[in-house]
């Protein structure tokens, strides 16, 4: 693997694709090789419309890794991630309290500390509050967390006490997002009971994050969630500005997104940071679809002819996948996730690659993409 000194020095230059023949990565650390014709210039970033908020930058990063999600990460190895993604330009950070227990907030605000609050935009969540304990944690996707158990809270006191936490572990003076976290029925704590917890955050978290929002505490406040169905309600009976849809809208699964979420999301003015575009890393090349680890049946084949489709018009598939999420009008952002400086500098240089609009014309001919999808270059 080539050192952290060898990407940081190619970033400078603007030169950073990788020369290998492979289609598809495989490891924690590897990365799949960036291919196609590099634009120069800066990363795309949103224009001001003068309604609801949305992040100036539409490049992002994920800060699952660094939470020890899916794999042991050690606070150097952290610190060299975030510093790469910073060198090529990228300045929107997520991050959560649940990410390691803490740990990513903590790693994340440690790299933060050296930049001024308006150099870049913050966002993290809320919904549990955490408490110190002796207990050793179940076996989950954090690896090595901290030694903290949590309970849900969205009431109004527990947003205001989780900010409070969150300001402390990042050890910043403000956090620009906030979003409500796993309020939704695939959160296997919740499953139907869902909806009463949706019950409480409508008479708590969310009349709250609107004050702090209108007393300029935050700049905006959303949902976080794996599910449309709680954004879709809280859509309807709130003032969200935002939402981060993880797993919900990719290059191999966006049928009801790009149907039914994304449309109704937009004619309320609402924006979305797609969450998971790489689908936790199988769509660069990993064997992990997504969080739960079974990968499905039909999905081997469909990345075959991505990736192959990908490559007839000399692009990698995870260039492909991180431009196809960041087309539509609707989205604000896309926050891939980096373990190291190499996956944070390639996912920010996929965004600088030129596709040929028939590489786009073909999976749609193909039925790889749904007609409804939008795809770069279109208005």
């Amino acid at each position: 693997m080539l050192s952290r000194r060898h990407f940081m020095s190619t970033a400078a230059a603007g030169t950073t694709f990788l020369a290998a023949a492979d289609l598809l990565a495989s490891g924690e650390g590897s990365v799949m090789p960036t291919k196609g014709k590099l634009i120069e210039g800066p990363l795309p970033t949103n224009k001001e419309s003068g309604g609801k908020y949305r992040p100036p930058y539409r490049v992002g990063v994920g800060c699952v890794a660094i939470g020890n999600g899916f794999a042991p990460t050690t606070d150097e190895e952290s610190q060299a991630a975030l510093e790469a993604a910073w060198a090529v330009g990228v300045r929107y950070f997520d991050t959560s309290p649940f990410y390691g227990y803490g740990l990513s907030e903590r790693r994340l605000g440690h790299f933060l500390h050296n930049h001024q609050p308006e150099e870049y935009v913050l966002s993290t969540k809320v919904g549990r509050i955490f408490k110190a304990t002796s207990e050793k944690p179940k076996p989950s996707l954090w690896k090595e967390p901290s030694p903290f158990a949590f309970e849900y809270d969205y009431t109004a006191d527990g947003v205001r006490r989780s900010i409070e936490d969150s300001l402390q572990r990042l050890g910043v003076s403000q956090i620009d997002i906030v979003f409500i976290h796993d309020l939704s029925p695939d959160n296997g704590d919740m499953g139907e009971k869902w909806t009463e917890y949706f019950e409480v955050a409508k008479k708590g978290a969310m009349p709250e994050l609107t004050r702090m929002r209108d007393e300029g505490l935050i700049k905006a406040w959303g949902f976080g969630v794996n599910r449309p169905e709680p954004a879709l309600r809280a859509a309807e009976v709130a003032d969200p500005d935002l939402f981060l849809l993880a797993t919900q809208y990719s290059l191999i699964e966006h049928d009801e997104a790009a149907k039914k979420t994304l449309p109704t999301l937009e004619k309320k003015g609402v924006s979305v940071v797609v969450g998971a575009p790489l689908m936790a890393g199988y769509l660069a090349g990993r064997e992990r679809y997504l969080y739960g680890g079974t990968i499905p049946e039909w999905a081997p084949a469909k990345r075959e002819k991505l990736a192959a489709a990908a490559a007839e018009h000399g692009i990698d598939l995870r260039t492909a996948a991180l431009q196809f999420a960041n087309a539509p009008r609707v989205v604000s952002a896309v926050i891939p996730g980096a373990r190291t400086p190499e996956q944070a500098i390639a996912n920010a240089k996929s965004l600088q690659v030129e596709i040929p609009a028939e590489f786009w014309e073909s999976l749609r001919r193909d039925g790889l993409i749904a007609k409804e999808a939008a795809v770069p270059g279109e208005a």
